[in-house]
C-alpha cells in the first residue's frame, strides 16, 4: 500500500464526514464493548474507510497522474498559441509574471523554474525547458516591442 500523504489529505478533505463518523464509532465501540469483538469491529471500520469507494490508493494515484498529465498538455498547447498575446511584467521584487487569457506563469530570472497556473488552477513548479522556455522568451520579446 502506498502511503502518499497528499493522497490521504485529499481523501480526508473529500470524505471528512465519513471519517469523523468512523472515529466516533470507534470510540463508542471501545467504551461499550469489552471483548475481542471490539478489536474486530474497529479493524473492520478502519479497513472499510481505507477501501471506501472501491478504489485503492494506487487507483487514486493513477487517476491523479492522468489528470495532471492532461492539464500539462493543455497548458503546453495554450503556451504555443498564446505566446504572442502574453503580457510580461517585471515585478518590484525581481520576479516576473506572464499572463494570458488561460495561463499565468511566475518566476525569478535565472532560477530555472516557473510556477504555472492554467485557468487559475495551479499546476505546480515546472522546469524552464522546452515549450516553457520558448513561451517565456516569446512573451518577453513581445513585451519589449
Amino acid at each position: 500500500m502506498n502511503l502518499d500523504t497528499d493522497l490521504w489529505v485529499q481523501f480526508l478533505k473529500d470524505n471528512w464526514l465519513i471519517v469523523v463518523a468512523a472515529i466516533v464509532a470507534i470510540f463508542v465501540i471501545m467504551k461499550l464493548v469489552k471483548t475481542v469483538i471490539k478489536w474486530i469491529l474497529i479493524a473492520a471500520i478502519i479497513i472499510g474507510i481505507v477501501t471506501y469507494g472501491g478504489y485503492s490508493i494506487d487507483d487514486i494515484e493513477k487517476i491523479g497522474s492522468k489528470v495532471t498529465s492532461e492539464a500539462k498538455d493543455q497548458a503546453i498547447k495554450a503556451m504555443a498559441g498564446e505566446a504572442s498575446k502574453a503580457t510580461y511584467v517585471n515585478n518590484k521584487d525581481g520576479s516576473y509574471s506572464i499572463t494570458t487569457t488561460n495561463l499565468e506563469l511566475n518566476g525569478i530570472p535565472n532560477s530555472g523554474e516557473v510556477t504555472v497556473k492554467l485557468k487559475g488552477v495551479s499546476l505546480g513548479t515546472w522546469k524552464m525547458e522546452g515549450a516553457v522556455r520558448d513561451f517565456v522568451v516569446k512573451a518577453r520579446a513581445s513585451a519589449t516591442k
